[in-house]
């Protein structure tokens, strides 16, 4: 027992003689050129970071990666994305697209298991789906229905003004049905109800196409709107919010009203708002759903005080404009919200230059630009690119295209890099742009925070993800879009 506490004692007085000659050495080379010991390099390891990648080549869709991406107090290559969970900004209501009439009679159409599962992919939060959050409607149909139809149509001449003859019509045996099924997998799904059209009888011109709405009609237009809001929370159906027109300075579409901005301010503030808030609904008001070309149009209406007082916010699309203009309309009106509802990816387009103009613009501009949600437009269409009704859009490709079964398109895993993994309650947080690296990030109800980067550039980009001073090294091909989650 002496010997070995004495060997002890020699080891340590050995390892005391190496620490103190180590130590010496460094304090000797200290500016010199030989002779040094550099101190050991301590890297701090943290949270380990998923990520999921489609690239423009299809050769990834929505695909999880095995890459080690970690954490680490050294920085990686190339420019430095900042994530900052201490500036807060709004919170998010969900992603997703319009479930137009024309794409519930195609899904409808599927046998039932093929229905199920697909219901599934697209709503469910198992690990296989998409987590689809919000979804949009119309309020009749819209131009991605297989004919025109309101809620209240009459023979020609013939007027309704106490809506006797009010009915849901053909979205009670197609669209309602899907809706209560979608609903039974994703209880918690926003839903947004936009009109194309009133009632023709309702209109100066008497036609489902361009006309505006008669001021006599403004009463009977408005209660429309709450026995449209009553039938469906009969059946189930809440409908979270309603935008007053959608495109309302575009009369060429079938159907399509034009209503301009003094019209629709005067339409909230003496008829709609008073008929909803009489009903005891609390269905939100949204104005505009046109164009960021007119940020102009929902701050005339919102100018309107006693109007403004019944609105929720505005929402928008990009067929013309930049982008930017919903901070200009959030700004103006800081108390309101802002929506970003529609905007189709085409026949005639292609999937590596949709992918990253519409995940830069629909999901990152848009979330970037405080808006509330994120919605591409058709759902689904046939292989010919409807249904739609004479004179409707003719070459919008929804998100999958059905036929015996069906295929998922580009806008699939445009609005999937988002709804799969920032759910509704999420809130956005800083994020930094760099070069033609465009970001946007969120933390989750569950307190995990992912980024949404998309490389927009000619090259394949190496870049470092910054937070709370560690940084995980990650890259993108051209074109590629990445969401990471740690």
């Amino acid at each position: 027992m002496f010997f070995m506490i004495q060997r002890h004692v020699i080891l340590a007085s050995v390892f005391t003689l190496l620490v103190s000659a180590s130590t010496s050495c460094q304090k000797k080379g200290t500016g010199g050129s030989g002779g040094s010991i550099p101190p050991p390099v301590v890297t701090t390891v943290g949270p380990s970071v998923d990520m999921w990648l489609t690239r423009a080549d299809r050769s990834a869709l929505l695909e999880k990666q095995g890459t080690n991406i970690v954490f680490r107090s050294v920085t990686g290559s190339g420019p430095v994305i900042d994530v900052d969970s201490t500036q807060e900004f709004q919170t998010v209501d969900g992603f997703g697209y319009t479930l137009t009439s024309g794409s519930a009679d195609l899904i409808r159409g599927l046998n039932g298991s093929a229905r199920n599962a697909l219901l599934r992919e697209l709503f469910s939060t198992d690990a296989n789906a998409i987590g689809v959050s919000y979804l949009r409607i119309s309020i009749g149909a819209s131009d991605l229905s297989s004919s025109v139809y309101s809620y209240d149509d009459m023979p020609a001449g013939q007027t309704d003004p106490t809506l006797q003859h009010f009915s849901l019509g053909p979205d009670s045996a197609v669209l309602v049905p899907l809706l209560q099924e979608i609903i039974s997998i994703q209880p918690g799904i926003r839903i947004l109800a936009s009109p194309w059209s009133a009632p023709a009888w309702m209109k100066d011109n008497g036609s489902s196409v361009g006309g505006s709405l008669l001021p006599q009609n403004y009463d009977a237009y408005a209660r429309y709107f709450v026995r449209y809001l009553q039938a469906m929370a009969a059946r189930g159906i809440r409908v979270d919010a309603v935008t007053v027109q959608n495109e309302p300075l575009h009369g060429g579409n079938n159907p399509s009203m034009v209503m301009q901005a003094a019209q629709q301010a005067t339409f909230i503030r003496d008829h709609l708002g008073p008929a909803l808030r009489g009903a005891s609904l609390n269905t939100k008001i949204i104005t505009w759903d046109h164009n960021c070309d007119r940020p102009d149009y929902p701050i005339a209406v919102m100018s309107d005080a006693t109007a403004r007082a019944y609105i929720d916010g505005s929402a928008f699309h990009l067929y013309g404009g930049d982008i930017s203009a919903l901070s200009q309309v959030h700004n103006a009106f800081p108390d309101k919200n802002v929506y970003f509802t529609e905007q189709y990816t085409a026949s005639t387009g292609n999937f590596a230059g949709d992918l990253r103009w519409h995940v830069r613009n629909v999901v990152i501009g848009s979330m970037r630009n405080w808006s509330r949600n994120a919605l591409e437009w058709n759902l689904a269409n046939d292989p010919s690119f409807g249904p739609h009704t004479p004179g409707g859009c003719n070459t919008c490709q929804g998100a999958l295209t059905i036929a015996s079964g069906y295929t998922r398109n580009v806008s699939y895993y445009i609005i999937g890099h988002a709804s799969k993994f920032v759910p509704a309650g999420s809130v956005r947080i800083a994020s930094s742009n760099s070069g033609a690296l465009y970001t946007a990030a969120f933390r989750r109800p569950d307190g995990r925070k992912v980024l949404i980067a998309v490389n927009d550039g000619s090259g394949p980009q190496d870049f470092t993800i910054g937070y709370k001073g560690l940084y995980a090294a990650a890259t993108l091909d051209a074109g590629a879009v990445g969401t990471f989650v740690w």
